[in-house]
């Protein structure tokens, strides 16, 4: 299984439709791995094999709230309130055995992004939900066994948005971007990457596509150390240090010719660079020394 979804993942960087993740053949029987109520649970198995967030445009509009926890660890909700219902059964047998479950993270209708080997750790049935463990050394964190400690939860936190925060906010930003790199237009999947406009360590850097734009390796790393930037106009500039010098083709094509070019960005309104956070990188990116009045002074977002 886990071979399958390395294969389909490589192939759809940007998420997984449903129906591929359903082609996966088990004995010589299509096997699904992935169903509409959320839990999966196949008749030959004793324990779930599965668990689903479904994709929302808000969070508020998904019928479960599943959510990270003050230790860092996610939770994922019950299928109703029952303890008893089959499907709470099924994660409680996968709790009991430590079996490994893969979690699909819709990042559009019918398309998910798969984050696997995930276990359960515990049990809050007060809360009617069930701990995940995004890696199964975390089972032995000692934030389950009381008051958590906080290396613990910086550790949870960091895997969290190592192994389900990343990959989702990468397949969500290259699906807007149909893959295609904003500022040059390579489409070759391999080779673009979701950019932050503000780094996830900035309280405003959360991992949502109005903070992100897909851009190819060279961009991605040009943007990250501010050898170019990006005006809330969508206009982008070169460091002027980078105009004077000479080079190849790469240098010449792939980083001084895009000074002055617009970005290109999705249709969806909802899914385009956010105009505040770029106004605060764009400043970032202008206050370096080597970046003089040769450009000239950009204002306010939507003024100069």
């Amino acid at each position: 299984m886990f071979t399958h979804l390395d294969r389909l993942a490589a192939a759809h960087p940007d998420g997984i439709p449903s129906s591929l993740i359903n082609s996966f053949i088990y004995a010589g029987q299509p096997q699904r791995l992935i169903v509409q109520p959320g839990i999966w649970k196949p008749k030959h198995l004793s324990a779930a094999l599965s668990i689903r967030t479904t994709f929302a445009r808000s969070p508020a509009d998904r019928p479960y709230q599943d959510e990270v926890g003050a230790d860092g660890l996610m939770r994922y909700k019950y299928r109703g309130t029952d303890p008893n219902h089959a499907d709470n059964r099924a994660l409680r047998s996968a709790l009991q055995q430590g079996a490994p479950l893969v979690y699909f993270v819709g990042v559009a209708k019918s398309v998910y992004q798969a984050i696997y080997p995930v276990f359960l750790l515990t049990e809050e049935a007060a809360e009617h939900q069930f701990v995940v463990g995004i890696d199964e050394q975390q089972a032995l964190l000692p934030a389950l066994r009381g008051p958590e400690p906080a290396a613990a939860r910086k550790y949870a936190q960091r895997l969290l948005k190592l192994r389900l925060h990343q990959p989702i906010f990468r397949a969500r930003v290259l699906r807007a971007y149909g893959s295609s790199c904003a500022m040059c237009g390579l489409h070759l999947p391999q080779l673009v990457e979701a950019a932050h406009i503000l780094s996830d360590s900035h309280p405003r850097g959360e991992p949502v596509v109005p903070n992100g734009l897909a851009l190819c390796k060279i961009h991605h790393a040009a943007f990250d150390a501010n050898i170019l930037g990006v005006r809330p106009d969508l206009i982008i500039e070169v460091r002027p240090d980078i105009l004077s010098q000479t080079g190849g083709p790469m240098f010449k094509y792939g980083l001084q010719e895009t000074h002055g070019t617009r970005l290109q960005v999705p249709h969806q309104v909802s899914a385009r660079p956010d105009p505040a956070r770029l106004e605060e990188r764009y400043l970032e990116f202008r206050r370096q020394p080597s970046v003089t009045t040769a450009v000239a002074r950009w204002g306010p977002a939507g003024s100069r």
